[in-house]
């Protein structure tokens, strides 16, 4: 199983290429950055947290191939990606050269994660009408894989179209970098196989609801209609982790960090009228049962099945049940709305470098 570090936000302490070379020195085999452009003012719910509310907190991040830049510069094995690139809402000549160039100066170590976004209201300040944004997805990924593959490209759709261009630089990986697509509501990952992408799961489900999408994304990949020139044919999902020796700590604090990523999501759930998703069951106060039960006041409650929050021994439990499943690699969440102290973040890194990953290679 392949270890990941997924940055939601960006902590105003730390640099992207300072993270990474953490990242890479822990064991970790990827960094995926996301990218959230921005918010409707007009429409911020003004709950505050940190410097500023919650909504502004949780799309407190870099220009995406800025900080992905940074991050492979700095190290040197450790492969970093767009976790989600919103090709919808981007120029396809330029995006296809800014993956072109960050491949090309980091010697073949770039992933591309795209996405068609949830965001309405984002889509239309980008001029893209929701309705049409995963015609525009197949299109606009469509026309990047032409320049990267043909000397003189072309192409004529509805939702990109150019002339003959001669595009440089070409990327280091032949003929293009993999390719992902994030997988929030059910259903999607059965787009991306389809489309022979691979999988960056970013909703959890319980063990055996991923057992069942992960085998059916491989049974529908091998007859997929590549939407590039390869298939990913690869599935992983994303996990919180907060790693402590004292279990009750790690449920304290890992715990606090889980809730606040579900309350910033839930403070954009207007958002999502056009498109409701049971993707997070906590939104809108659509908790599940497991999460309405409540013990005793003082009582610590037990972590849900499969987060990647504890002490070693637990979290080593977690991430063999989730390999057993025929899930491919994990990303995880470190830090939400900066909840956690930094230092205790990197306590965490370091602990579950030291304790957990190596019981992960043994396998």
């Amino acid at each position: 199983m392949r270890t990941g570090v997924a940055i939601f936000a960006t902590h105003d302490a730390m640099a992207p290429g300072d993270v990474a070379r953490l990242v890479e020195e822990r064991g970790h085999e990827s960094l995926f950055f996301a990218e959230h452009t921005h918010i409707p003012a007009s429409r911020e719910t003004p709950f505050p947290i940190g410097n500023g509310s919650l909504a502004r907190r949780y799309i407190h991040t870099l220009d995406q191939f800025v900080a992905v830049t940074a991050a492979l510069l700095t190290t040197s094995r450790l492969r970093v990606g767009s976790g989600i690139c919103l090709v919808i809402q981007r120029d396809p000549i330029i995006t296809a050269k800014e993956v072109a160039s960050v491949d090309h100066l980091s010697g073949g170590r770039f992933e591309f994660g795209v996405g068609a976004g949830w965001n309405r209201e984002e889509m239309r300040n980008h001029g893209t009408d929701p309705r049409r944004r995963m015609a525009v997805l197949q299109e606009r990924i469509e026309a990047m894989k032409a320049i990267w593959t043909q000397d003189e490209a072309s192409y004529d759709g509805t939702h990109a179209s150019f002339e003959r261009i001669w595009s440089w630089p070409k990327p280091a990986q032949r003929p293009h970098p993999p390719m992902w697509v994030t997988v929030t509501t059910p259903g999607t990952e059965l787009d991306a196989a389809d489309r022979g992408l691979g999988c960056l799961g970013v909703a959890a489900v319980s063990f055996s609801e991923q057992e069942r999408r992960t085998a059916e994304y491989h049974r529908r990949i091998q007859s997929c209609d590549p939407v590039g020139e390869v298939v990913t044919d690869q599935v992983t999902t994303q996990n919180f982790l907060y790693c402590h020796e004292d279990l009750d700590r790690a449920a304290a604090v890992g715990g606090a960090m889980a809730g606040a990523f579900y309350a910033g999501n839930s403070h954009l759930l207007w958002t999502r009228e056009a498109y409701p998703t049971s993707a997070y069951q906590s939104l809108g106060n659509q908790a599940t049962r497991q999460m309405k039960e409540a013990g005793a006041p003082g009582d610590r409650r037990a972590l849900p099945e499969g987060i990647a929050i504890g002490d070693p021994h637990r979290i080593i439990t977690e991430l063999k049940r989730w390999e057993s499943v025929g899930i491919d690699g994990v990303n995880f969440i470190l830090n939400t709305c900066e909840v956690i102290p930094q230092e205790e973040v990197l306590a965490s890194l370091r602990l579950f470098g030291t304790e957990v990953l190596p019981k992960l290679r043994e396998r």
